[in-house]
């Protein structure tokens, strides 16, 4: 039962990383009908400024923010500088236009910072542990999850409640009304991209935070996973994409933990297995959205 309950405790801080980049793919989806695979490096961008932030000797809270703050502005510039000129291309012409960002933002940081892991410093409470009962919690376990149900309660907020939120569900829903209804594409754009940005860029800590490194291609695999888990959820749907990321999570760390050691090599085959079965059921997504048949910019 302990190991169970530990499981249980590790599923939901991979899943709530994933259910935030998820999130991040969703938003942006949800708005331009766009798999931004380039997020990933939204990711790779907020682990490099934390990382040379404490070179620098910041203290670790403002290097988060710098960090994040770093995703936004790169999420932002990557929508006015890549994004924009082709909006109103075919759906192919902007997936490939993620991809051509993608890569050349890889190759950047391989020629102009290194294509090794560079070592990130974390405060020393990150790599702590607590016991509670039988259990015993990583403390950047316990932050992974905290920071993941702030976030989606921000989230929910902001996108309920808040100005711009409103705008960007209005223009999931139908972007050829809302903009009649005088809501500025630019705008909800840019905001979009921005909040996708900082999705990625928690996402970044809480990765950084479990491997105290970062390289290159550090976004590659967890984006793609949140792809993933964003289609298992619902491709465009907000709670679809929180759904998926952490169901994933969980059929990720239970196929780890209690798949017997034959079968082991077969994890991630055995898992992929898992989620076509549920599309199976589910086509559209554990939460279906609407925006498949919504109207894009």
């Amino acid at each position: 039962m302990e190991l169970f309950l530990q499981q249980t405790v590790n599923a939901l801080a991979l899943g709530g990383t994933y259910a935030l980049l998820a999130l991040g793919l969703a938003v942006v989806f949800s708005i331009m009908g766009l798999i931004n695979f380039a997020h990933g490096e939204l990711m790779t961008i907020a682990g490099y400024a934390l990382m040379y932030a404490g070179l620098a000797g910041v203290p670790f809270p403002f290097a988060v923010a710098l960090a994040i703050l770093s995703a936004m502005a790169a999420a932002v510039l990557m929508e006015r500088v890549a994004f924009r000129p082709v909006r109103n291309g075919s759906g192919a012409t902007m997936l490939i236009t993620s991809f051509a960002v993608s890569m050349i933002l890889q190759v950047l940081f391989q020629n102009l910072i290194s294509p090794r892991s560079q070592v990130v410093v974390l405060p020393a409470l990150l790599s702590d542990s607590i016991r509670v009962g039988g259990l015993v919690i990583g403390v950047n376990k316990i932050v992974a999850i905290l920071a993941t149900i702030v976030m989606l309660v921000f989230l929910e907020r902001f996108m309920s409640r808040q100005k711009t939120g409103i705008a960007m569900r209005a223009a999931a829903e139908d972007f050829a009304v809302a903009r009649l209804m005088g809501i500025k594409a630019n705008t909800v754009i840019a905001g979009a991209f921005a909040l996708s940005g900082m999705l990625a860029g928690v996402a970044a800590v809480l990765w950084v935070s479990q491997r105290a490194s970062v390289d290159p291609l550090m976004g590659f695999t967890p984006v793609l996973k949140a792809f993933i888990a964003a289609i298992l959820g619902g491709l465009g749907s907000l709670r679809g994409a929180v759904a998926g990321g952490f169901v994933l999570g969980f059929i990720e760390v239970y196929l780890a933990a209690f798949l017997p050691p034959e079968l082991q090599e077969f994890r991630d085959p055995i898992g992929l297995g898992i989620v076509v079965a549920v599309l199976l059921f589910r086509p559209s997504g554990l939460v279906p959205s609407e925006v498949l048949r919504s109207v894009k910019v």
